[in-house]
């Protein structure tokens, strides 16, 4: 192989595109399918097309398409941990004030309606599309995240290069909130794991946000064969790699 690409094809085409929340994020499961994630076209509304606010999944020529998870506002990202389960951001909406909702960690293993637009976080119901019994049957987070932080990439890190507690703990990039009186996120945060699941949240890089001013914005995470973590910032333009010196 010469390493250049000699040919392309499109293998899914005809994807809803425009409104609020346009970008795609694919990635490849361990049962060897394609995965496909588009946030919602709106703020909330109801969806003409099931494959937006949700995650679909494809055989990777593209064919035998199905709805893996859908009620997700806006999954800009997701992964896969040990058990084969796949966990996914999510931005909550806007709209309902500076604490709530939550944005979340989504963990599924399909077939899970985790409740948007009618429902919010697993328990709050929409002002708009919830009703009493919106939050019936819906899929709980399972870790909730400050309202407005915008989690987008995560990764968990898999490394050897941080001391060894950091092993199988999840890095999450809060890209920050735009309509937060106060604003929140900014920085990339570090999620411990116990028994496959988050049980706490702690700082991981902070700095980007100075007296409630932004100077960058961390975007994705990803983990290097170096065993570095790279963190890319579409504000500042810059793709920082992160390093651990010291006592392990």
């Amino acid at each position: 192989p010469t390493g250049y690409f000699t040919r392309r094809e499109t293998v899914l085409g005809d994807l809803p595109y425009g409104g609020n929340h346009w970008t795609k994020t694919i990635g490849f499961g361990p049962d060897g399918k394609l995965y496909l994630s588009i946030g919602s076209s709106c703020n909330v509304c109801i969806e003409s097309d099931w494959r937006r606010a949700a995650i679909t999944r494809y055989n990777v020529d593209g064919s035998d398409p199905e709805l893996f998870a859908t009620g997700m506002r806006n999954a800009v990202d997701f992964t896969w941990n040990e058990r084969g389960e796949l966990v996914a951001t999510n931005n909550g909406r806007d709209e309902m004030g500076d604490e709530i909702p939550p944005d979340a960690i989504y963990i599924t293993t399909g077939g899970e309606d985790f409740g948007w637009p009618r429902c919010h976080a697993g328990d709050i119901p929409d002002p708009e599309f919830g009703g009493p019994d919106a939050c019936d049957g819906v899929a709980q987070p399972a870790f909730r995240i400050p309202a407005h932080s915008a989690p987008l990439g995560l990764t968990f890190y898999n490394g050897d290069q941080f001391p060894p507690d950091y092993r199988g703990d999840l890095l999450v990039a809060l890209h920050g909130s735009f309509n937060r009186a106060e604003k929140t996120g900014y920085k990339v945060v570090r999620i411990r794991m116990e028994d496959g699941r988050p049980v706490s949240m702690e700082d991981f890089i902070t700095g980007w946000l100075v007296d409630n001013s932004a100077w960058g914005r961390p975007v994705d995470v990803v983990v290097g064969p170096d065993g570095a973590l790279y963190v890319s910032d579409d504000l500042f333009d810059a793709i920082y790699r992160v390093t651990y010196e010291g006592p392990r």
